[in-house]
């Protein structure tokens, strides 16, 4: 028996909440559209594309509760972008068959592997869906298959560039960070992670501004949600040094609750979650808020791209890029 055309786009609807309402509990919505109340830093501004959110939160009751920046392209900043480690896309296939040797990546390549998926795929260089810290099919394992299922990957076996090696790069995408590096080591250290991978989303939420506003009020570097606010000094939610402590201390508490498992919490910061599929996370697209869904590419962009000291955006890392299809706001 055909549905009627309304019965689809009704059943269409409830997916898409039901998706939206399964990661409600720990991450709000990722990146719309932002405002910037002040006049913006010297570096120049990312156009993100804007998925499900990280911010620190439960999920906002607003269609448009995502914030600034996703995980995606940047069609600016081309002067401050670092393409010495990435290898210019040709197609997947190659990528992956042609890994090249790079001095200037992360030292060595991923040793995790077993389980599910259990060929990590790495190479030394950065490619549009390999690198250091494995392939793109081995961060997503079972996304388009039964679910995500990822393996047990600890911080400690992550591979990255040191953030002060980075920023000895004129070309770094975090010299916009640079001002903050003392704070990025600052809370790396009293949680426990890499002082790069507190930049790498701040880069991701904010492009390291910190005057910038989410489309849910989301607030800051780390783009942190209201609800995290308080105790803020004079109530100034954006202060570098609180908003970057309570991205990093809730970023920690996350961790903690996976089992050290840095893939599932980083996935959890975009909305992810275990048992996610393609399916489900790409079933907002046919909703009022196509960039709810989340990215596909999120960890290949951060593991393979800010955490080698490469734009994740600027070089378009990743091979779903599920929210191009979202129009701007």
């Amino acid at each position: 028996m055909l549905l009627t055309l309304p019965v689809v786009l009704l059943s269409v609807a409830l997916a898409a909440q039901a998706n939206l309402a399964h990661d409600g509990h720990a991450i709000a919505r990722h990146h719309q559209r932002v405002s910037v109340p002040k006049a913006p830093l010297e570096a120049p501004r990312k156009r993100k594309s804007c998925n499900r959110k990280h911010s620190f939160s439960v999920k906002p009751t607003s269609t448009h509760h995502a914030t600034s920046t996703t995980t995606h392209k940047t069609t600016t900043e081309k002067k401050k972008t670092n393409t010495a480690n990435f290898v210019k896309p040709t197609t997947p296939a190659k990528q992956a068959e042609t890994p090249v040797s790079n001095n200037q990546a992360a030292s060595g390549l991923i040793k995790v592997s077993g389980g599910q998926c259990p060929n990590n795929g790495a190479t030394k260089k950065t490619t549009g869906t390999t690198g250091p810290n494995g392939s793109i099919d081995w961060l997503n394992c079972g996304v388009t298959g039964g679910g995500w299922n990822p393996p047990h990957v600890k911080v400690s076996d992550i591979k990255v560039v040191d953030l002060n090696d980075a920023l000895k790069d004129p070309n770094s995408p975090f010299t916009a960070c640079k001002a903050f590096t003392g704070y990025f080591y600052k809370y790396a250290g009293e949680f426990g992670l890499q002082p790069i991978m507190l930049a790498s989303f701040a880069m991701q939420e904010s492009s390291c501004n910190p005057q910038t506003v989410g489309g849910g009020g989301e607030q800051g570097l780390m783009q942190i949600t209201k609800e995290k606010c308080g105790g803020a000094p004079g109530g100034n939610c954006r202060d570098p040094d609180f908003n970057i402590r309570t991205g990093a201390k809730y970023f920690a508490q996350t961790l903690n609750d996976n089992g050290g498992n840095v893939l599932l919490a980083v996935g959890q910061y975009n909305g992810w979650y275990q048992g996610l599929t393609k399916d489900g996370a790409t079933a907002a697209r046919w909703s009022k808020c196509c960039r709810c869904q989340n990215n596909l590419d999120y960890l290949h962009q951060y593991f393979n791209g800010w955490l080698q000291n490469v734009n994740a955006y600027y070089n378009h890392l990743g091979k779903y890029f599920n929210l191009d299809v979202c129009p701007e706001y």
